[in-house]
């Protein structure tokens, strides 16, 4: 597979290619170009003619573009499945899901941005304004670089790019290096469904070559990255050499606490569903397990009973509940991790055991506040730490002492517990009776401390993707 600049499918400069690995069996995929600063250099300039074009033309012929992608991607569902679950090693039936939700988010910008009005500031409203009439418009903000990570590469792709394109903007995709092939068959078909040359544009390559490349480059005016705090760190760095506009959505360590009075049903299946999803490689998976100690060793038991009854296995398999991770390295990590914990005291009471990309569903007893775990090392993999405490103050303070601050969640029947929690915890997002992977296509996501800048989601991505301006009619009335 080759990038596409400005309507063509090019190899890089140099030549030089990165192979696209099946984590579950190591087999080659495919191979996708390794691209050189001279190329985004190149791409960056091909966006920004394009776009002035692009700009002009009319919102709904926009919208109506996009809507013929929506059909595209319907067309070719199982196939782009297919080839997700292959890349990413994610259970074919999420890989279904994440290609199905394509739909819902592409729609919804279309009909967000038709609505995205501006306000007026009729006369008067200030001493020496009473003949002078001003009004608000919305332009584009010019060409936006989505670099996407690898966990829901779909899913991210369908909050940046549609919106990015519906205000008007050009747009390279930046997908990761691990399973760049899905959302390099998504751009070819918003070339299909009509987007001009030059305005949809995908290159592959290594993070700190051309991720940093877009965030350097003068032509480029936004950079929207899902990705680690590190990451994230960098990239702002480098973008305000030029005061380039960064939306930043990066890591998590969620605090998943369960007070005394909690449904312990209800917390197991949303720990299976919050924690082990995608392998638990979500950024706002429930991470920290703050039980109360009244019934934490009740619900570890029903949590090691309901996980050993899960089928771990080939992602391609329709029986498949947790697949493996993206490759061997991020198993590796997460291996090292476990370990780090047992070190500091904790102990195994489930699984911990690695095969390659695959790392078993995890439970960890014996937990502290004191450790690593509880504080800023985040497990990107199914580990399922558990840490008891005795009051819902002590549990909001261990939630807060870590330096991410995504979401957080709590499991209560008292209400004055549930929004005292809700309200104290410094984090983006806090749900009630759930988990904290909660993520709605609608809603505001963001992160407070080092989980990142700015809010994405319908509510808001098209305010990011656009710049306001204000025109004024002075004195016109007189």
């Amino acid at each position: 597979m080759r990038n596409l600049v400005n309507g063509k499918e090019i190899d890089s400069t140099d030549g030089q290619a990165i192979e696209v690995r099946n984590p579950a069996n190591n087999q080659l995929i495919a191979t996708v170009p390794s691209s050189t600063e001279e190329d985004v250099d190149y791409c960056v300039k091909c966006a920004v003619e394009a776009q002035k074009g692009w700009a002009e033309t009319p919102l709904h012929e926009r919208g109506r573009i996009l809507e013929k992608f929506i059909t595209l991607v319907e067309r070719d569902a199982e196939t782009l499945a297919v080839t997700l679950c292959r890349e990413t090693g994610k259970p074919i039936r999420e890989a279904r899901a994440e290609i199905a939700n394509t739909r819902t988010f592409v729609s919804a910008y279309i009909e967000r941005a038709k609505h995205l009005y501006g306000i007026t500031i009729p006369e008067g409203n200030e001493p020496g304004q009473e003949g002078t009439i001003q009004y608000t418009i919305r332009q584009p903000i010019g060409v936006v670089a989505c670099i996407i990570p690898f966990n829901f590469p779909c899913d991210l792709f369908g909050q940046k790019v549609p919106s990015a394109l519906i205000m008007g903007n050009a747009v390279i995709v930046k997908p990761s290096t691990y399973n760049p092939l899905t959302l390099h068959k998504y751009c070819l078909l918003l070339k299909e469904a009509g987007i001009p040359d030059g305005v949809i544009n995908c290159l592959s390559g290594e993070g700190p070559i051309v991720g940093q490349a877009l965030a350097r480059h003068k032509g480029v005016h936004l950079v929207s990255v899902t990705g680690s705090t590190a990451v994230g760190m960098e990239t702002m760095a480098t973008a305000s050499q030029n005061l380039t506009h960064v939306m930043l959505e990066l890591g998590g360590n969620d605090a998943f606490i369960l007070d005394k009075d909690g449904d312990l049903d209800l917390a197991v299946n949303e720990l299976v569903w919050g924690r082990l999803y995608n392998t638990g490689q979500v950024c706002c998976a429930s991470k920290r397990f703050l039980v109360h100690n009244s019934v934490k060793e009740e619900f570890t038991r029903k949590v090691i009973a309901r996980i050993s009854r899960m089928r771990v296995g080939d992602p391609m398999n329709e029986n498949t509940e947790i697949g493996c991770l993206i490759n061997e390295k991020a198993s590796e990590r997460v291996e090292e991790q476990v370990r780090t914990t047992l070190k500091q005291g904790a102990r195994i009471a489930f699984g911990g055991r690695r095969n390659g990309a695959y790392f078993e569903p995890t439970v960890l007893v014996d937990v502290t506040r004191d450790m690593d775990v509880m504080k800023d090392m985040e497990i990107f993999g199914p580990v399922i730490p558990i840490c008891g405490f005795d009051n819902i103050d002590e549990a909001i303070e261990i939630a807060n002492q870590s330096n991410f601050g995504l979401c957080g969640n709590i499991i209560t029947n008292d209400m004055n517990n549930a929004f005292k929690v809700a309200n104290k915890l410094e984090v983006g997002g806090a749900i009630i009776n759930g988990a904290s992977f909660f993520r709605s296509a609608e809603m505001p996501f963001g992160g407070w401390k080092h989980s990142g800048i700015g809010n994405e989601g319908i509510s808001t991505t098209l305010q990011e993707m656009s710049r306001i301006k204000t025109i004024v009619l002075k004195n016109v009335l007189k």
